[in-house]
């Protein structure tokens, strides 16, 4: 069956000849970025149970979890908690399986809490998930005939089950790379070594106006890594140098302007400082599809679609597969035609269609000369229609962490 690919040229400014520009990424120990996390790993570890076990990835989706902000009292030196974290994990799964030996139990909620909890241990360097949080679920059973989910998948690709948008777009713009690159940076394990008193909780927000970019960092910092006020504005100052650098590296003809913590009042010794490195810790909540988009940033000026990836099954929800599927079209034309200046893709699908067979997959690109060739019009389309025909290796691809999600 031909697939419906529809390319056009668009007429506008690039994103970065825009005025003003505005990006944001929230960082590894935001409480929606641990939301999501939560999400996917639990996806992750039914999905490795279900192939394990059954040979297939059976029906799940649990992309609804919610993180009730603690309460801790910091302090420098070192404070303590006061009242845990409570994350909730809600979705639906397959909880019963019946097979030719009769029905088995699948331990979908051990499974569940183990993955939230070993994703916090290897995350969160003083956030402790035997302690300082409560992990709990909420997932609606279901079950499913193994026999028919066999015979099913021998003679068909997936099936969409929903009917929703994904989208992509390449390549990144200078603050787009900017604001995604201060953020991992800080929370790399080499920076970590360097300045252990950074918290995991890192929100970048980055405005560029004309060739002047403003950076605007919340970065929580560890209390029992600072001894005092004047410490923590030395380590404050260091943090700052350290991004300008990396930002003038990215960008070196940009203005660069780099704040953190705008909110700290040193003279009443009101800082930003934290026990456990994220400011849950403090009240503050989070849920999954709050925070980044697929490519991991939060980009008003681009294209987006508001699905959450995160927790979403791997095999047929369109509304994370088709994120990750439209950022590679939009990289993999970027890249192979060289005569755009901007790629944006966006695949709609609809319930019940066959997830390789999109109800319409729109390319859309910004020529960097106003001038496209009908060669390179079919080329586009071309890698449009044999990533689509290779979809169903994303399932594997999303498994082993080969793409970024959030």
């Amino acid at each position: 069956m031909e697939r419906n690919i529809v390319f056009e040229t668009i007429k506008r400014q690039s994103v970065e000849e825009l005025q003003i520009e505005i990006v944001e990424r929230k960082g590894l120990g935001h409480p929606d970025y641990i939301a999501d996390s939560a999400s996917e790993v639990s996806s992750k570890a039914l999905s490795l149970y279900y192939l394990k076990e059954f040979g297939t990835i059976l029906h799940h989706n649990l992309d609804k979890t919610l993180l009730v902000g603690g309460q801790a009292y910091p302090r420098f030196g070192g404070g303590y908690v006061t009242e845990p974290i409570y994350i909730i994990v809600a979705g639906r799964a397959t909880t019963e399986v019946r097979t030719s030996d009769g029905e088995v139990k699948v331990p979908y909620g051990t499974l569940i809490i183990e993955a939230v909890r070993k994703w916090i241990k290897q995350n969160m360097r003083y956030l402790d998930p035997d302690k300082d949080v409560i992990i709990d679920y909420m997932v609606r059973k279901g079950s499913a005939d193994l026999v028919a989910v066999f015979e099913e998948g021998k003679t068909k690709v997936p099936l969409a089950n929903d009917t929703s948008i994904g989208v992509g777009y390449a390549p990144l713009s200078t603050l787009e790379k900017i604001v995604l690159e201060s953020e991992r940076s800080l929370n790399s394990r080499e920076y970590k070594m360097k300045n252990p008193a950074v918290g995991e909780d890192v929100k970048v927000l980055g405005i560029r106006k004309n060739k002047t970019i403003v950076l605007t960092i919340a970065c929580a910092m560890i209390d029992r890594w600072v001894r005092d006020i004047n410490e923590y504005l030395s380590i404050k100052e260091q943090v700052v140098n350290d991004i300008s650098d990396l930002a003038v590296k990215i960008a070196g003809d940009y203005d660069i302007k780099v704040y953190l913590n705008t909110a700290d009042m040193p003279e009443k010794k009101s800082v930003y400082l934290t026990v456990t490195g994220t400011s849950a810790e403090h009240g503050d909540d989070g849920a999954t599809g709050r925070g980044n988009r697929a490519n991991g940033l939060i980009a008003p000026m681009r294209p987006l679609s508001m699905e959450a990836v995160a927790g979403k099954n791997p095999v047929n929800h369109v509304g994370k597969i088709y994120n990750v599927i439209a950022r590679r079209i939009a990289n993999k034309i970027y890249n192979t035609i060289d005569c755009f200046k901007e790629v944006y893709v966006e695949i709609v699908s609809q319930i019940g269609r066959r997830i390789d067979q999109p109800l319409i997959t729109a390319i859309r690109a910004l020529p960097k000369d106003n001038k496209v060739s009908l060669n390179d019009v079919n080329e586009a389309k071309r890698i449009a229609d044999e990533e689509l025909n290779n979809i169903v290796s994303i399932t594997r691809d999303i498994l082993e962490d080969k793409e970024q999600l959030f």
